[in-house]
């Protein structure tokens, strides 16, 4: 990738993902139904169990991973296609991001995106496949959910000049995701903690990534969404991190 700002928003926005009222709530459940293990047996941090839940936490993050790389190669795909017509394809994505962050703020409640998409019947079990198949459906069953968020990092895949960054950027999104995910596991008595001081703040986390949604799809729509690569990589911080990572 040619600047690390993209990247960067990319993982930030998996992080932001996380951190979403359909996500964060449900993480103990996941965490359980993954390790075939209750909270409380969790919470008493056995070392085989643990190796257990490690092992099938990083097997669920395959999952959803392979899945939201595949939607990145996908959406590259297709902005490779239809590059003739990319002016009128970003004002489209412009206005979709924007709608996106009316529904976030509540200003424009899009009905499907609160579908409930997130397997109930599954048993909990502790088979490193059986984690993988969670992983995978958990990235089609919460599509909806956090799809406002996933429509801008695939809006940006669909403009990159490869199928391998677009697929890389998804990549990145996934990790950030992932990171948070992978902490939970190792430490879901604190994460207990976490989630009881910042659950009153969840629906503040969704009216400022609606409201973000908001800006970069009049950025995008205007076509100046660059002007913030820019501004970012004078930063010293941003030029280290590029100088290194790039």
């Amino acid at each position: 990738m040619s600047s690390l700002p993209l990247p960067l928003a990319a993982f930030l926005a998996g992080v932001i993902s996380f951190l979403s009222p359909c996500v964060l709530p449900l993480v103990p459940g996941y965490v359980s139904l993954i390790s075939g293990a209750g909270v409380e047996e969790l919470k008493q941090q056995d070392s085989r169990l643990m190796r257990a839940v490690m092992l099938n936490s990083v097997m669920f993050i395959f999952g959803f991973t392979i899945v939201f790389i595949a939607l990145g190669a996908v959406a590259s795909t297709l902005g490779q296609i239809t590059r003739q017509y990319y002016g009128l394809l970003t004002r489209v994505a412009g206005i979709i991001i924007i709608v996106f962050g009316l529904h976030l703020t509540g200003v424009l409640p899009i009905k499907f995106l609160y579908a409930d998409k997130r397997l109930h019947g599954l048993q909990g079990n502790r088979t490193a496949l059986g984690a993988f198949l969670v992983g995978f459906a958990f990235a089609f069953g919460w599509t909806p959910c956090i799809g406002p968020i996933l429509t801008v990092i695939l809006a940006f895949a669909a403009s990159e000049d490869t199928v391998l960054k677009g697929a890389l950027l998804l990549g990145v999104y996934s990790l950030g995701l992932a990171v948070p995910f992978l902490l939970t596991s190792i430490g879901i008595d604190r994460f207990l903690a976490f989630y009881g001081r910042f659950r009153r703040h969840l629906h503040k986390v969704e009216v400022a990534s609606g409201v973000l949604l908001i800006a970069i799809g009049l950025l995008v729509f205007t076509r100046h969404f660059a002007v913030i690569n820019v501004w970012l990589n004078k930063i010293p911080f941003f030029q280290g991190l590029a100088e290194k990572f790039l």
